[in-house]
């Protein structure tokens, strides 16, 4: 007798099953997809214990006849496709026909339905796998399906589901892909046409209702995200090569340190892609710090025949047929947007509390009145002078003499001479010797000075380079230094990216190797540290990096070293010169590393703080 056996059918939507149905939540997914693709605008789903006791989803969409209520539970029944070619441009959410034979197979199952027009519904049940009749019933028009005690009859799968309130994470989940995939659907409206509730255990845990904004939902899915949705976010929308892109992309204030909040919707439906996650990452470089990851919500509309979504049984991951293109395209529209947005941090001054004085004189008081006010006039009428000795910080103007060695004077990008501002605009001074305080039309900003000028020395060093070599300056004492046969043989696989810098090296005997040339923009940094740390930064990146990341790495290190330090007193020339950079700087709100450089306070909290509002 053979051993090859047929499976029957309804062990083979079983297996089926493990593929499709994994846990609650796909069932959650892939009923509410069977929902949007019968035109439904209002989807209700209810689950209790996780999903594990019960899912229920109803929707007011198309629903079905008691022919198609029958077939639609058999193995890859669908009415989304017909022939081989369907398959090329797909436009609905679902379309194999698995998932609910799959469900039914793994789970208790009734499905109620109502077309518009019948003069009532009709019902099935399944229990998995073995299904009953087809028979009237009372019902709204449309479809509910409920699925009980999923995996009941297979205890190896039910084992491994999680308790309940995890399990009702993963299905919040889905619900929140579904719910911002709605508002991507229309992108000139950037307004959902779906209204959707979830209930748990009886309770209602959500309601999100037809028309609202993409912020809108972003608010009240994440809530814990931004506390200003409309300031922390910022809109980015191309049109281009039959590509068309809109992304919500929140600043670098709100990073998080996972891509948990980078969601991507592909006309509609939510996907993974390491391209997209890819250009994502590479777009916010250099204005987050590391380790972190921005937050975006990207939507993504192009013809159906462009990729191919047939690659994944859970339909979650697609295949672009010019994947260089999607990649190019979501980079620089991203980009090109944060490096154009004002990124500065808008600070908050802390909420006023009472004081023992308060307490002793409040507010409304008279005597509180009184010193309230003779605070603000005090400080109102000591406003900083046009020189910054008036301070009383020290600090003030320094000779030649009197300069401190260390103090490296801030340059003007080459061709854009940096214009003085007017003495009576002087609004700024040191404190601690590491941040300058500058009065601005609307408060004022705080400026670490070393952030601040490593991002203006890392953008003067990546335009110089990019024109040709930086300049160098030969030594009058050349350095020297020993190194091994690993190390010598970085430096010569790398030559041509050292002789980029302006850097000349030369052997200077037996395993020595003395540094010739300096470039004449990194004056303020020793020739030899600076060597042995690119030495080991090329080490660290192994072999075959990236040519443009490992000369941004190289940069990212050389502005750090040529920057003004903390705890370097500057001239009021130097502030004043670093203030004007900051308005001319690429994306000067961060530094290369992706702290922020600046603080920004208004005066309307200066204000409340003094009661003057």
């Amino acid at each position: 007798m053979g051993r090859i056996v047929v499976l029957d059918r309804n062990m083979v939507n079983m297996i089926a099953a493990g593929e499709v149905i994994e846990r609650p939540a796909s069932v959650v997914k892939e009923l509410t997809e069977n929902s949007i693709d019968a035109g439904a605008t209002k989807i209700t789903i209810a689950v209790e214990d996780g999903g594990r006791k019960l899912i229920s989803v109803s929707d007011n969409g198309s629903g079905m006849d008691a022919e198609d209520l029958g077939r639609a539970f058999e193995p890859h029944a669908t009415s989304k496709i017909r022939t081989s070619t369907d398959l090329a441009c797909i436009s609905t959410l679902g379309f194999r026909g698995e998932a609910l034979a799959s469900i039914a197979s793994v789970a208790q199952v009734r499905a109620v339905s109502r077309t518009e027009g019948s003069p009532g519904a009709n019902c099935v049940e399944i229990d998995c796998g073995t299904r009953g009749d087809v028979g009237p019933c009372s019902g709204d028009y449309g479809t509910t399906i409920q699925v009980r005690d999923i995996f009941y009859k297979l205890p190896a799968r039910r084992k491994f589901l999680r308790t309940g309130n995890t399990e009702m994470g993963h299905i919040a989940e889905q619900f929140t892909r579904i719910a911002l995939g709605c508002c991507g659907q229309d992108a000139d409206s950037g307004q959902a046409g779906l209204d959707l509730t979830l209930i748990r255990d009886g309770k209602e845990v959500l309601r999100l209702t037809a028309g609202q904004g993409l912020l809108e939902r972003i608010n009240a899915l994440f809530p814990m995200l931004s506390g200003n949705p409309s300031n922390d976010f910022i809109q980015a929308r191309t049109s281009e090569r039959g590509l068309e892109i809109c992304a919500l992309l929140g600043k670098p204030v709100i990073s998080r340190t996972s891509n948990k909040f980078q969601y991507v919707f592909l006309n509609g439906r939510c996907i993974r892609d390491k391209f997209i996650s890819h250009a994502i990452r590479e777009a916010y470089r250099g204005l987050l710090e590391p380790n972190r990851f921005g937050v975006a919500f990207l939507f993504i509309k192009m013809p159906f025949e462009d990729y191919d979504v047939n690659v994944h049984p859970t339909k979650s991951e697609v295949r672009f047929y010019n994947a260089n293109l999607v990649h190019s395209q979501i980079l620089g529209t991203i980009r090109e947007k944060l490096l154009g947005t004002n990124l500065d941090i808008e600070a908050r001054l802390p909420a006023a509390t009472g004081s023992l004085m308060a307490e002793e004189s409040p507010a409304g008081s008279p005597r509180g009145m009184e010193i309230t006010d003779a605070m603000a006039d005090f400080f109102k009428k000591h406003r900083p002078g046009q020189r910054q000795r008036q301070f009383g910080f020290g600090g003030g103007r320094h000779s030649d003499a009197e300069r401190s060695p260390a103090t490296t004077v801030i340059e003007a990008p080459p061709g854009q001479p940096i214009p003085k501002i007017p003495a009576e605009r002087k609004r700024f001074l040191q404190i601690h010797d590491s941040f300058i305080v500058a009065q601005t039309d609307d408060g004022f900003i705080i400026v670490d000075q070393h952030a601040l000028h490593e991002r203006v020395m890392y953008e003067d060093l990546r335009n110089r380079v990019q024109h040709g070599n930086l300049e160098s300056q030969r030594l009058l004492i050349p350095q020297s230094f020993e190194l091994n046969d690993s190390q010598a043989a970085i430096i010569e696989e790398n030559s041509e990216l050292i002789e980029k810098l302006g850097i000349e090296l030369v052997p200077f005997g037996p395993r020595t190797i003395a540094v010739q040339a300096f470039p004449s923009l990194l004056a303020k940094a020793d020739p030899l540290d600076f060597v042995q740390d690119l030495i080991d930064l090329l080490e660290r990146q192994g072999p075959g990096p990236n040519p443009q990341r490992l000369l941004d790495e190289v940069l990212n290190m050389a502005a750090c070293k040529a920057a003004i330090k903390a705890g370097q007193r500057l001239t009021d020339s130097e502030m004043e010169q670093l203030l004007l950079r900051r308005d001319t700087t690429e994306s000067a709100s961060r530094c290369p590393h992706g702290r922020p450089t600046t603080l920004k306070f208004s005066l309307a909290d200066l204000e409340k703080q003094f009661k003057r509002t």
